[in-house]
């Protein structure tokens, strides 16, 4: 088949069943309930993916490097690759679907992993750097996934669609980082170093979740919407949201989606990232580090369903202010943290993962608003670029900020930078 037979023009013109979708607000309906059970599914594996590098990231550089200095270079890196990765995942979910798109991000996710335990392995840095950055295409493709379940929803029901991608992510990221020990000694069993264990894990569970796709993700819910938008411009009593789908794109909206998004990803990931480091210096072992990363990550996506409620009912304007209230209350926390109170830095971290779920899931919403099908998946891949060099940013600031200070500055700074979000979104809703 020739290649232009591949993109999502194509795809559309050429599908006799494209137009009993078009024809009926039923099979619509159906259509978005099944694209949102896939996308849970997927979403369970991908969150035991994304949670190796959070957890024990920074130790496997640490202990490599032997040196506290560049243990935000993890991070770092896999949120670099993020960032190249969601570009090219937006770009081919906009050419060819998001079943595409999505299953080649987690399918170079696992390649990554795999990469990181050979590195290990072997002892060889410039390897787990470079391994890094393919795994990040995983922590791109499991955030874009979000979008999947928004493609056919209208304009009241975006933010909870964004919220069930988004739980479905908390069983399987909270269990990763709690199988730390089990697949450290599972690694160990086979001749790879403890530390290696939840990558191996990590590429498993990637594989899956892009499988899950590639399988099951059919019709492809952006196909669907792209078509329903262009018959919406001629045709304004079809069934889905006539002045969504027919919108201009809304610059405002994207920008101020895009800076609460940003901002919240840095303040996370600097704090997130420096959590396990500072708690190893101070005498905790990987099981109490464990839990307190499962905490976090655990409020990061639980709260989803009520935050994306609020968000559709109380507004995005009013959930992004909470976000930097709530991550300036989780800074100040983890600043006053006694050392050797594992209490007082899961309540911390946990604020941390819910203020930015609550920046995350409204100015995803907001990002939503602002676009059209015909350009929706780019420019999603677009923004998501932007925060994965924000948390690229936070992560290699941040080792560096806590070895010239201490982990107490890092989260002071965090919290205070939080509150910039407010003068954002006042100006945003100042139209």
């Amino acid at each position: 088949m020739p290649h232009k037979h591949d993109d999502l023009e194509a795809l559309e013109s050429q599908s006799a069943w494209l137009q009993s979708y078009i024809d009926s607000p039923k099979k619509q309906q159906r259509l978005y309930r099944r694209t949102l059970m896939i996308v849970v599914i997927s979403q369970i594996f991908g969150g035991a993916g994304l949670a190796a590098g959070i957890t024990v990231g920074a130790l496997l550089a640490q202990n490599m490097l032997g040196t506290d200095s560049f243990t935000g270079v993890p991070a770092a890196l896999f949120t670099l690759g993020s960032a190249g990765a969601a570009l090219l995942v937006g770009r081919l979910s906009q050419r060819f679907g998001r079943r595409s798109g999505l299953a080649a991000g987690f399918l170079a996710g696992s390649i990554g992993a795999v990469g990181v335990v050979i590195s290990a392995l072997t002892n060889n840095i410039l390897l787990l750097f470079a391994s890094l950055l393919i795994y990040g295409a995983g922590t791109a493709t499991n955030l874009q996934a979000r979008y999947a379940g928004t493609d056919l929803a209208n304009s009241t029901q975006r933010a909870t669609a964004i919220s069930v991608a988004m739980v479905s992510t908390t069983f399987g990221a909270v269990a990763g980082p709690n199988l730390v020990d089990v697949m450290g000694r599972f690694a160990t069993s086979i001749g790879v170093p403890a530390l290696a264990g939840p990558f191996i894990l990590a590429a498993v569970a990637f594989l899956l979740a892009g499988l899950v796709l590639l399988a099951l993700l059919r019709p492809d819910p952006l196909v669907v919407a792209s078509a329903i938008a262009k018959v919406q411009k001629t045709d304004e009593s079809n069934f889905l949201d006539t002045q969504s789908l027919t919108l201009a794109i809304n610059k405002r909206g994207i920008v101020v989606g895009a800076t609460v998004m940003v901002l919240t990803q840095i303040v996370m990931v600097a704090i997130m990232t420096m959590t396990p480091v500072h708690m190893g210096n101070h005498g905790h072992g990987l099981s109490e580090t464990g839990l307190v990363i499962g905490f976090h990550i655990g409020a990061m996506f639980l709260p989803s369903l009520v935050t994306g409620i609020l968000v559709d009912k109380v507004g995005r304007t009013a959930m992004a202010i909470a976000s930097g209230a709530t991550l300036l209350v989780a800074g100040i926390l983890a600043a006053v943290a006694p050392a050797d109170s594992t209490l007082v830095l899961i309540i911390a971290l946990a604020l941390l993962g819910l203020g930015w779920n609550f920046g995350f899931i409204s100015g995803t919403a907001l990002i939503v608003d602002a676009t059209n099908p015909s350009t929706r998946a780019k420019t999603q891949g677009s923004v998501d670029v932007l925060i994965a060099l924000a948390g690229a940013s936070g992560g290699a600031l941040s080792g560096m900020v806590v070895a010239q200070s201490s982990y107490a500055t890092l989260s002071l700074a965090g919290g205070i930078l939080s509150l910039l979000l407010i003068p954002v979104v006042i100006w945003s809703s100042n139209k």
